[in-house]
């Protein structure tokens, strides 16, 4: 795991349900000690697509939500080191996006207060930044601070044929 995400995963995420306002604070979002299991991810990536013939291994997954959504790097530049790699969002009732261009974004996304499924619904959500996050973003992504609209624009702008190729992947 790379260190940048074992220290994300060393402060974690806090979320909770308010039944006053009936709405969600914090993020929902579980980072994984260490990168799924390629068997794990070949299991629930052919139960999600209904296609036996695919494993999911151009991804390493590194985290999930309460709800099974799951978050990781799609392995798609050849040669690259993963923390260079885009980072994806799956969600358990077929969407599917990228949500940072590589890790770095994906730090500064998390210090802007965002977890990976806000991210992808509403980059523009007025979340409360996280001062610790931004220390690790600062530290492993130094100057590349960004508003979240323009990180997951960026990546959506660099990687438009992601949902294509899912949707070819899909039976």
């Amino acid at each position: 795991m790379p260190t940048a995400l074992a220290e994300v995963a060393q402060v974690g995420f806090e979320w909770e349900w308010d039944e006053e306002t009936d709405e969600a604070r914090g993020c929902d979002f579980e980072p994984y000690d260490q990168f799924e299991e390629p068997d794990r991810t070949a299991w629930w990536f052919r139960l999600w697509t209904g296609n036996q013939e695919v494993d999911g291994s151009e991804f390493r997954f590194f985290g999930a939500t309460g709800t099974g959504d799951y978050v990781g790097f799609w392995l798609v530049r050849p040669d690259a080191a993963i923390i260079d790699q885009p980072v994806v969002y799956i969600g358990s009732e077929g969407e599917r996006g990228v949500i940072a261009r590589d890790l770095g974004d994906l730090l500064w996304l998390f210090a802007a207060g965002l977890g990976p499924g806000e991210a992808f619904r509403d980059p523009d959500f007025p979340a409360e930044p996280n001062e610790v996050f931004g220390a690790i973003a600062e530290r492993h992504a130094p100057g590349r601070r960004r508003t979240s609209n323009q990180i997951v624009a960026a990546a959506r702008a660099e990687f438009p044929q992601f949902s294509d190729l899912i949707d070819a992947m899909c039976r």
